[in-house]
């Protein structure tokens, strides 16, 4: 049972005008790996939280993982288990078409989290946003990292379970069991559409 259908004492949820959807690293290069959920849900519950988003005139921000060409802005290769040696090709961080709309805000990032060295904050302040609707892969590295620094910025936060996953499924059921429900709320695809569909509108 997922962690948002085993909260049953929970009130309705509620997304105003001031929530943005921030989806974590859907990229061709990312989509590509072995994920807790498969790769093709995600996208496609995270294709209907955007069209869900663009309906109401809300922000969707598209996060993406990138590097130089000549990888001189790789993270450290100085750990136990290091990431890659070298910049994968430019494909690796293309956003699908069938994701990508017009007027969304790309934020490409170099690290786990997507506001470290990045315009995200910026981003959301102008435009008034004090939510954040979070989903993407992986759970336990770019949502988590990206989860905590809101959380850290006084952003309210909701997690889109079933369009989120990791490499990992004890990680990942940690993040939902442990984490979000501390910092945020868990939900899912439909309860976070059906909320902005009765949700009040900006006039």
């Amino acid at each position: 049972m997922s962690a948002a259908a085993d909260r049953t004492d929970r009130a309705p949820l509620s997304l105003d005008d001031g929530t943005a959807l921030v989806l974590i690293d859907l990229q061709r290069g990312i989509l590509a790996l072995p994920t807790t959920r498969p790769a093709a849900e995600v996208l496609a519950n995270g294709i209907r939280l955007a069209e869900a988003f663009r309906a109401r005139r809300l922000p969707v921000v598209l996060v993406r993982v990138a590097w130089s060409p000549d990888g001189g802005d790789l993270p450290t290769t100085d750990v136990d288990r290091p990431g890659p040696a070298s910049a994968p090709p430019a494909a690796f961080s293309e956003i699908p078409a069938e994701l990508a709309a017009l007027g969304d805000v790309v934020v490409t990032k170099r690290h786990w989290g997507a506001f470290t060295g990045t315009e995200l904050d910026l981003q959301l302040r102008r435009r008034g946003i004090h939510r954040i609707v979070l989903a993407g892969i992986s759970t336990s590295v770019g949502v988590e990292s990206t989860a905590r620094t809101a959380w850290e910025h006084s952003y309210s936060l909701v997690f889109a379970e079933d369009a989120t996953a990791d490499t990992d499924p004890a990680s990942h059921a940690h993040a939902f069991g442990k984490i979000f429900p501390r910092i945020g709320k868990v939900s899912t695809t439909a309860e976070i559409t059906a909320a902005l569909g009765a949700g009040p509108h900006s006039a």
